[in-house]
């Protein structure tokens, strides 16, 4: 099989293997560049490129226009186009989120921990980056510079292949980028783009070991069981986000009302929206949450208690409550205390956020220490897992496993670590 679409100046086609072989050399190569200037000539290189991204915003939108029109031809769902469209406000957001990364300090390079041992040597933790990262992505394009950003702020080098949905969008603001790369002095193959939607290119990255160092999956569940089956490489995803939002029998009813109606309905495409709401059997206006939830436009799918609150309420079968809709529709259930929400979150949870509402402190701590996800949070909206809102910058993902980073991906999560060892002629016995 060879690749359908070929990078400017290639006079043969490449099978797809020798693609990514020959991408991934340039991206070390360029990696190898970046391993030796320092912060400030990385941070002026971002906000390069976020200036480079407001002056292409004519041609970014317009070709972020043929996406969508593409997509509505195609019959994406509503919450699929959300997430795929870009408009001068949402644009101003991508570039502002690259200078964000840009003013964050630099991770390579910190000391993580300094030793001395009996016999003289000194020992030192020394944060350094992964190396090649590549990252599949689908319908979102503000993925191509929040990647790009953290990637080259944390030395490392980008191999980004995104959808078939956003491949307009995403060629033009990875165009605008390399341009800001380029101003500043660093290879734009710091940051490659796959020129080819091949899908057999996705199979020669997963088993690129030796080439590309770390694969990050951001798309759907399909996308990312892929990967997570087929990677020669090592993985750092989330699956799903089946979130709950748990209103406890003390929880404020105001509060209760508005960060329901926000966690689910602000922005239903994204990961960190609620599709759970569990109502405890001794709060007493859970008649209020479920109506604000309706009235805003949101299907709800309830056990026989939910339903018991509002006839609108549509009977909810076992798949609900391991269902990610990413739409405007949400399973709820009513449970009888902290202990059964807690076992139901422990059985349908996918361990990326989960939320209580309490006025109660001692159980919102019981709450923080017995539920086991990457992100646990007391009175506030699982909209806010996102690496921008716990001050990170931009983020490359959240990460649901339990090695190397969890939760909001960031700079640091980029980063892994080497050992420095200096003697003074030391021999061991």
């Amino acid at each position: 099989m060879t690749v359908d679409t070929l990078p400017a100046g290639s006079t043969t086609a490449e099978s797809p293997e020798a693609l990514v072989a020959r991408l991934a050399a340039d991206g070390r190569a360029a990696q190898r560049v970046l391993a030796r200037i320092g912060e400030a000539q990385k941070a002026e290189a971002l906000r390069a490129a976020a200036a480079a991204l407001r002056a292409d915003e004519p041609a970014i939108l317009a070709a972020n226009a043929k996406d969508i029109a593409a997509g509505e031809a195609k019959g994406l769902s509503g919450a699929m186009l959300d997430r795929l469209r870009l408009d001068a406000e949402r644009l101003e957001g991508i570039a502002d989120a690259v200078e964000q990364v840009a003013a964050l300090p630099d991770p390579v390079g910190s000391v993580i921990e300094e030793t001395s041992r009996p016999n003289g040597l000194r020992l030192s933790r020394v944060r350094i980056p992964i190396g090649l990262i590549g990252i599949i992505y689908e319908s979102r394009p503000n993925v191509t510079a929040d990647a790009a950003a953290l990637c080259l702020r944390s030395g490392n080098a980008a191999l980004l292949r995104g959808g078939s949905e956003a491949v307009h969008s995403n060629h033009a603001i990875r165009a605008a980028f390399a341009k800001g790369l380029e101003s500043a002095g660093i290879p734009a193959a710091a940051i490659q783009l796959v020129p080819t939607q091949d899908r057999a290119v996705v199979g020669a990255m997963l088993t690129a070991a030796g080439q590309i160092d770390m694969i990050v999956p951001r798309g759907g569940k399909s996308l990312v069981a892929r990967v997570q089956a087929d990677a020669r490489v090592p993985v750092l995803a989330h699956l799903d986000g089946i979130n709950h939002t748990y209103i406890h029998a003390a929880a404020d009813r105001d509060v209760a009302r508005a960060i329901a109606v926000n966690a689910k309905m602000r922005r239903t495409g994204i990961c960190g929206a609620m599709e759970t709401l569990l109502l405890d059997a001794q709060f007493p206006a859970s008649g209020e949450v479920v109506a604000a939830l309706l009235d805003a436009g949101c299907e709800l799918r309830g056990d026989a208690r939910a339903r018991a609150i509002d006839s609108r309420i549509l009977p909810a079968d076992d798949t609900d409550w391991d269902t990610e809709y990413l739409d405007a529709i949400a399973s709820v259930a009513v449970v009888d205390g902290l202990d059964a929400a807690l076992d139901h979150i422990a059985a349908h949870s996918s361990g990326h956020t989960d939320a209580i509402v309490t006025a109660d402190e001692a159980v919102a701590e019981r709450f923080l220490t017995e539920v086991d996800s990457a992100i646990v949070m007391v009175n506030a909206s699982s909209q806010f897992a996102d690496g921008g809102e716990f001050g990170l910058g931009a983020e490359i993902g959240i990460a649901t496993g339990r090695l190397h980073a969890r939760g909001p991906v960031a700079l640091e999560g980029l980063t892994t670590y080497k050992w420095q060892v200096r003697g003074t002629g030391q021999a061991r016995p």
